[in-house]
């Protein structure tokens, strides 16, 4: 999507780099010419991905373990892409956890599990990077994943809706106070179905993937492409998106529009049926 060395100069932290919609940003960040930052709990997974973005495209990928939700864990992760790189100039806030279960079958320690990923490991990241960038007086620029149902909340995952729904509303609360006080920008991405081989099987496993159909929840009638989602981040994180700031784009194919339509459903009336039903209403 965008220019060759797009990214040159920038260094960018990616909370759960290393596999997924994080491991595909990282890769594009790293052809347009960043730096990175790689950061998730399993050592050898970051590690893993860091050599095959380095191989791919030629950009240094720092690998650094660590848990979202341990503040020692995330000023760690800071020290540690300064003292390699110099400076941080973005962020995205991309690790998260989720699974499917009525909520009436949940304890109090799953709820904690999701949301200190989802929004505490996104609040620690947000703080300790924001205030290194304002005592430094550098203008960066942050970028969330989160989920349309941020806004519409959605049953069987709970939890993870309190979390993304708490994201969306950090990033345009941060959007307002830093990014006129500081020039730091704060941006969200809600994405839609983009198969993942462990988040996909886990929130779609096989049996119910024919059944509960989510790809003909969308209108396109497909499922989003990594590279996509990677083309619109890359753009939110890079200076060519400088006056968008507490936005939150949605990238699904039509998908929560076209299921929260009252009459939606309408689009299983044939032709035939349509024509029955003018007759009527002819009468």
């Amino acid at each position: 999507m965008l220019r060759d060395g797009a990214l040159d100069g920038k260094v960018i932290i990616i909370t759960g780099g290393g596999t997924g919609l994080g491991k595909s940003m990282a890769t594009y960040f790293g052809q347009l010419g960043a730096k990175l930052v790689i950061t998730s709990r399993r050592e050898e997974v970051i590690s893993k991905t860091a050599k095959e973005i380095e191989d791919a495209t030629g950009t240094e990928v720092l690998a650094v373990p660590g848990d979202v939700r341990k503040i020692e864990d995330v000023q760690h992760t800071l020290a540690e892409a300064i003292a390699r790189f110099g400076h941080v100039d973005g962020l995205v806030n991309n690790a998260a956890g989720n699974f499917i279960s009525p909520t009436e079958r949940l304890s109090h320690r799953a709820f904690e599990s999701v949301i200190g990923i989802v929004l505490n490991g996104t609040i620690n990241y947000s703080l300790e990077v924001g205030k290194y960038w304002i005592e430094n007086k550098i203008k960066g620029t942050m970028l969330n994943i989160v989920t349309t149902y941020a806004w519409t909340g959605t049953g069987y995952t709970v939890p993870s809706a309190c979390g993304k729904a708490g994201v969306l509303a950090l990033t345009r609360s941060l959007a307002v106070e830093w990014g006129d006080k500081y020039g730091i920008r704060a941006n969200a991405i809600a994405p839609g179905p983009f198969p993942t081989k462990g988040a996909w099987d886990r929130l779609f496993p096989e049996p119910l993937r024919e059944k509960l159909d989510p790809i003909g929840r969308v209108p396109l009638h497909r499922v989003g492409d990594h590279q996509e989602l990677a083309n619109l981040a890359a753009y939110l994180i890079s200076d060519y998106s400088a006056y968008v700031n507490g936005e939150v784009i949605t990238i699904d194919g039509g998908e929560w529009l076209g299921n929260a339509g009252q009459f939606t459903p309408f689009k299983h009336v044939t032709e035939e049926m349509w024509d029955l039903w003018a007759k009527m209403r002819g009468k």
